[in-house]
């Protein structure tokens, strides 16, 4: 089965899938020479195919780096664990698990908790990459998650903000997050999934599968933006690009106000001077 992936990987889907990977790389910078690499798997499909992708990469590229597989368990249940290492097994992936639970701390925390979750995941998953020698983290985001943050932030933070492709940490100095799936489209990657006939898991947190109405995805606002972008594209089949492209397509000069790394700039501040 592991020849079967790899070659889907290369092969059936490699436009979609290796090649978006590799440019994401190349056009990021995402991999220098002797970086050692954190690959962080949650044990959905995002994460695991871009470890997989790193694992096909280690082995063909001239520029040395070295990986290491990082799954971290905040609390999951046996049977999600248990899903995660047969996983790892079929993709021939050589996982190290570590517990953090963080389930327990965040449990009866009523006041944005995903919000805890995530934060407290993240830096569990610097430190202990850390420990292990690694300058970076790589997480599986993908280009659905970047045009998704893109819209949610002007809705709901009145923001014009994007999901980067990298990060240098501010609590972890010398360390890096890299996001190899950044021009990575989620229906590929569940083209994918599914051609292999792949099971993952759905949603790493105790509380969704533990039936909690509140911790599903379906009452996330991401779950609402999602819906929102495909009804556009149904009008306008390059809604996706456009809107992934207008965070790089800046006119300074035709907004109100922006900010540097200290203060905002307003257009009044210029209007004068030209």
């Amino acid at each position: 089965m592991k020849q079967t992936i790899e070659n889907s990987i290369l092969k059936t889907y490699r436009k979609q899938i290796f090649s978006k990977f590799m440019k994401a790389i190349r056009d990021y910078d995402l991999i220098q020479e002797n970086d050692v690499i954190a690959v962080c798997i949650s044990g959905g499909k995002d994460s695991m195919l871009m470890a997989k992708c790193f694992d096909i990469l280690s082995r063909f590229t001239t520029t040395p780096f070295e990986v290491k597989y990082l799954v971290m368990d905040p609390g999951y249940h046996e049977s999600n664990l248990e899903m995660i290492q047969e996983n790892a097994k079929k993709l021939n992936l050589p996982i190290q698990i570590f517990s953090s639970q963080i389930f327990e701390t965040v449990e009866n925390i009523d006041k944005n908790p995903c919000y805890l979750c995530a934060r407290m995941r993240r830096g569990y998953l610097y430190r202990f990459a850390q420990e292990l020698g690694c300058n970076k983290i790589a997480l599986g985001h993908h280009y659905d998650d970047v045009i998704e943050t893109i819209v949610m932030n002007m809705f709901y933070a009145g923001e014009i903000r994007t999901m980067m492709p990298k990060l240098h940490s501010q609590n972890f100095e010398g360390m890096e997050l890299i996001r190899p799936l950044y021009l990575m489209k989620e229906e590929d990657i569940l083209h994918w999934k599914v051609y292999n006939e792949l099971e993952f898991l759905q949603c790493a947190c105790r509380f969704t599968a533990d039936n909690d109405d509140n911790a599903k995805e379906s009452t996330s606002k991401r779950k609402e933006i999602k819906e929102l972008i495909a009804h556009y594209k149904k009008i306008n089949p390059f809604i996706d690009s456009n809107i992934f492209h207008s965070v790089s397509n800046v006119n300074l000069d035709k907004v109100i106000a922006y900010y540097d790394d200290e203060k905002e700039v307003s257009f009044l501040d210029l209007y004068d001077k030209k």
